[in-house]
C-alpha cells in the first residue's frame, strides 16, 4: 500500500471511530447508515463534489460552506454534519471516500454482516444476489451484504472479493490465464 492511501485511511480510521462511537452511544446506527448512502450516492453522482474536497484552491471557509449546504439540504445526521465542518477547518475532506468506506465498515461488523464485493459483467438480478448472498454466508458462516458492481469488460462470470479473499470466475480471467499457458508453451 502507497504511504499516501495508508495515511489517507489512518485519517478515516480515526474520524470512523468518533463517528461510530457516538452513533452507538445515541442509538443511531440506522440514521448513521441511511446518511452514509446518501452521501456516498451524492459523491458517486456529483463530479463537482468531488473537486471541491479534493480542491486545495478553495479556502477552508469555501470548504465548509459547501459541505454545510450540502450537509443541511440531505438532512446528514448531526454529528455527520458536524464532522464534515471539522473535516473542511483541518483541510481532511479529501479523506471522505475512505471515511464513508470505513463508516460502513463498523457498522457492518456491529450487526455481525460481512460486505462481499461482487463485480459482474451485467447487473445481477435480486434472485440471483440472494442466492449468492446465501451461499456465502453458509460459506463464512456470517450475514452478507452484496455490494454490486459492473464491469462489461468480464466478458462473464464474477469477481467476489469477501475480506483478504478473492474468488475470479470470469471469462476474461480465464482468457488471461490461458493467454499465459500459451506464451509458456511458445
Amino acid at each position: 500500500m502507497s504511504e499516501p492511501a495508508s495515511i489517507s485511511e489512518g485519517i478515516a480510521a480515526r474520524y470512523a471511530t468518533a463517528i461510530f462511537e457516538i452513533a452507538h452511544e445515541t442509538n443511531d446506527l440506522d440514521g448513521l447508515e441511511a446518511s452514509l448512502t446518501d452521501l456516498a450516492a451524492t459523491l458517486d453522482d456529483s463530479a463537482e463534489l468531488r473537486e471541491v474536497i479534493a480542491s486545495p484552491v478553495l479556502s477552508r471557509a469555501e470548504q465548509s460552506a459547501v459541505m454545510m449546504a450540502i450537509a443541511d439540504k440531505m438532512g446528514l445526521l448531526p454529528i455527520l454534519k458536524n464532522t464534515l465542518g471539522l473535516m473542511s477547518e483541518k483541510r481532511r475532506l479529501f479523506v471522505l471516500p475512505q471515511l464513508i468506506t470505513a463508516l460502513r465498515a463498523k457498522i457492518a461488523e456491529h450487526r455481525g454482516e460481512v460486505t462481499a464485493e461482487v463485480i459482474s459483467a451485467k447487473a445481477l438480478t435480486k434472485t440471483q444476489s440472494d442466492k449468492l448472498a446465501k451461499t456465502l454466508a453458509e460459506t463464512f458462516g456470517k450475514k452478507i451484504t452484496i455490494q454490486a458492481n459492473v464491469d462489461e469488460t468480464l466478458i462473464g462470470g464474477l469477481i467476489v472479493k469477501v475480506g483478504s479473499k478473492m474468488i475470479d470466475t470470469s471469462i476474461a480471467a480465464k482468457l488471461n490465464s490461458l493467454q499465459n499457458v500459451m506464451k509458456e508453451v511458445g
